[in-house]
């Protein structure tokens, strides 16, 4: 039987999504600054890529950088956004939160996915951050959780290779395991012959150079370490090349 490989890739550009798309993405992951691990986009962003590019769009809720432990204001504000994403015709969301032992804050997650109605839901790399990732990936099945996003609690996908097995087996058939974090095409090629995965996340990016010829030497607005005269984008070369491996995969399964 032919495996159906998904290829997701995280932007938050109408340029990326536009070249992840040519690179041949299943669908998007759409965030805002993606240089701090993503927060929440607008929903004009949104939909300006919904008017661009004809593909599948799964919007990051997250109201700030840093800890997944919300507050009851940050609760209401995930809330709010969840309904509004899905108003404007979001096919899914994605979402986490953790309690302050680093189990998974069922209790939220449950008003989450309310809100989110029928969508489709993502646990994020909150699950990355708990203490005990399999308690954590029953409660998701108990929850109606479709995916989880996960490097396997390591740096990368493939230095969290063990684990993602473990993963894998783990979820059987009830939730997707969404292989994150480094993922390019040398990684998809060890996960591909080391493990079951049919799901893969990834950026793509390429660091360009801004168009700006005036730069004041003076005066820095970027994070520390970080010039603002940098853009990251969706490469459509680096997704082209993960999508070649999965539809090879694809091929040799049948």
């Amino acid at each position: 039987m032919k495996k159906i490989y998904t290829l997701e890739c995280c932007v938050d550009s109408v340029e990326s999504a536009v070249r992840a798309k040519e690179g041949g993405a299943d669908r998007l992951e759409l965030c805002a600054n993606l240089v701090i691990g993503g927060t929440t986009p607008t929903l004009a962003l949104f939909e300006q890529i919904r008017e661009t590019v004809d593909i599948r769009i799964h919007a990051l809720i997250r109201p700030r950088f840093g800890d997944f432990l919300y507050s009851s204001h940050e609760t209401e504000i995930i809330c709010r956004e969840i309904r509004a994403f899905r108003q404007a015709g979001a096919e899914g969301v994605v979402i986490g939160a953790l309690k302050p032992d680093g189990s998974l804050d069922v209790e939220r997650m449950k008003r989450f996915i309310d809100c989110a109605g029928g969508m489709s839901v993502t646990l994020h790399r909150a699950f990355d951050m708990c203490r005990d990732p399999f308690a954590a990936l029953q409660q998701a099945k108990e929850l109606g959780v479709n995916t989880i996003l996960t490097s396997g609690q390591a740096p990368s996908c493939v230095a969290g290779l063990s684990r993602m097995k473990e993963l894998a087996a783990a979820a059987g058939g009830d939730i997707t395991i969404l292989a994150g974090a480094g993922i390019n095409a040398d990684a998809v090629k060890t996960l591909l012959a080391q493990t079951t995965l049919t799901a893969f996340h990834m950026s793509g990016k390429k660091v360009l150079s801004s168009g700006m010829t005036y730069r004041n030497p003076d005066v820095s607005m970027g994070l520390p370490g970080m010039s603002e005269y940098e853009i990251w984008q969706t490469d459509p070369q680096n997704v082209r090349a993960v999508r070649s491996l999965l539809d090879n995969a694809a091929l040799s399964s049948i």
